[in-house]
């Protein structure tokens, strides 16, 4: 440690800023008032109140830590009953429809059984009766005059009237009004799920792509909704703000509280980069950090030759996802310092930074890629941008 002449010293004096109880101590330049042994003594005094300090920050962190952890636990231990609740509605629900409908087909089954019955005992009973003919008739001396049974005629007659099969239906009408009752339920669920989706949707923020951020060989169009990849080298003006080799674009605004979710289109793309970084981002050169997610100024995740990377201080993360989404989602959260991608078309999970405290606002940046060989050359698309002139003239005018 340097040592100061006894004009340079520093005395030890209490801050009246609180930190649960504990008074700091802060030093100022004075002239020959204290001795050096007093003045080392002051400042040790400065120094078990700074750890004093420190140590009752630790104990806050590990008391709002706990709280955490047990207020989400609970929060899904209500959210996995509530959904308990709406399965066990649903299944006691299918159970009496269920139920109701296999009561009208036994009924349905039991009066054709009877019926089939009846049948079956006057068929028998016909049997009987031709087999008493047959015998009759081969008797060489028949009596004359024979008499009929028309009473069995008539019997049969009834019996065929009254077991006609299309006479015993089920209650189709009823089964269809059920039927279509269900389905407009699903339909109904499915409006309302995936819960995460309605819920993330609903932090959609509006914003647009900063032309002068733009590299010289991407196309932003008017709206600033889309950057497009081009292999000519467009004369722009040499901004400080403007990438000069990574084909970056970052949006206008910048965001540095709440929690804001934008949609990015990416369909028909071999090739691209997009997530969000700090305005300090290097933006000349060929730096490494110049490239999204390889500094600590971004977080961002890849898409090349079919394969997603998320990448944030330089630190690759390869994911285990197949699928080609035509969308991903970036969501932020300023509360709970997280940075999230997923892919869109499914709200599936692709990877979520936990970025902490964020020291300074957010903007969403972009990177269309090169053409990959005549493969990548679909413009990457902003869905969240805002509507055209035009409609708000409409609205207004309306």
């Amino acid at each position: 440690m340097e040592m100061k002449t006894q004009d340079q010293v520093c005395a030890t004096v209490l801050q009246k800023r609180d930190f649960g109880g504990i008074h700091l101590g802060s030093l100022f330049c004075i002239s020959e008032t204290f001795s050096p042994q007093e003045m080392l003594l002051k400042h040790q005094e400065c120094l078990k109140r700074q750890r004093e300090a420190v140590k009752f920050r630790m104990k806050k962190l590990s008391t709002k830590q706990t709280e955490i952890t047990k207020k989400s636990s609970a929060m899904r231990e209500s959210i996995r009953k509530k959904y308990e609740d709406i399965q066990r509605v649903l299944d006691e629900d299918l159970g009496m429809t269920l139920t109701h409908l296999e009561m009208e087909e036994r009924a349905a089954v039991t009066a054709l059984e009877d019926l089939m019955e009846k049948n079956c005992n006057i068929l028998q009973e016909i049997e009987q009766d031709l087999a008493r003919l047959t015998a009759e008739l081969a008797q060489k001396d028949i009596l004359l005059p024979y008499s009929l049974d028309t009473e069995i005629v008539g019997r049969v007659i009834d019996l065929l009237n009254r077991s006609d099969p299309s006479k015993v239906n089920l209650d189709e009408p009823k089964a269809d009004q059920i039927l279509s009752l269900t389905n407009n339920m699903l339909l109904l669920i499915r409006s309302q799920t995936p819960i995460t989706k309605r819920l993330i949707k609903s932090y959609s923020t509006e914003v647009s792509l900063d032309p002068e951020t733009a590299h010289p060989k991407l196309i932003i169009s008017p709206r600033g909704d889309s950057a497009t990849y081009t292999d000519t080298w467009q004369e722009l003006p040499e901004l400080p703000g403007r990438f000069d080799t990574t084909l970056n674009v970052i949006s206008l605004q910048g965001f540095s509280s709440g929690r804001h979710y934008w949609e990015i289109d990416v369909a028909g793309k071999t090739y691209w980069e997009l997530g969000l970084t700090y305005p300090t981002i290097s933006r000349k050169g060929r730096a490494e950090d110049c490239w999204l997610g390889r500094g600590s100024d971004s977080w961002a995740v890849e898409f090349f030759d079919g394969e997603y990377t998320a990448w944030h201080s330089g630190v690759p993360h390869q994911l285990p996802v197949t699928k080609h989404f035509s969308r991903i989602g970036v969501l932020c959260s300023f509360p709970a310092g997280l940075v999230s991608f997923l892919g869109a078309d499914s709200m599936t999970p692709l990877f979520s930074f936990c970025a902490g405290t964020f020291r300074d606002c957010l903007h969403l940046a972009l990177c269309s890629g090169h053409d990959h060989n005549g493969t990548n050359t679909k413009p990457i698309v902003i869905c969240n941008a805002p509507p055209p002139p035009s409609a708000f003239q409409n609205d207004s005018s309306s």
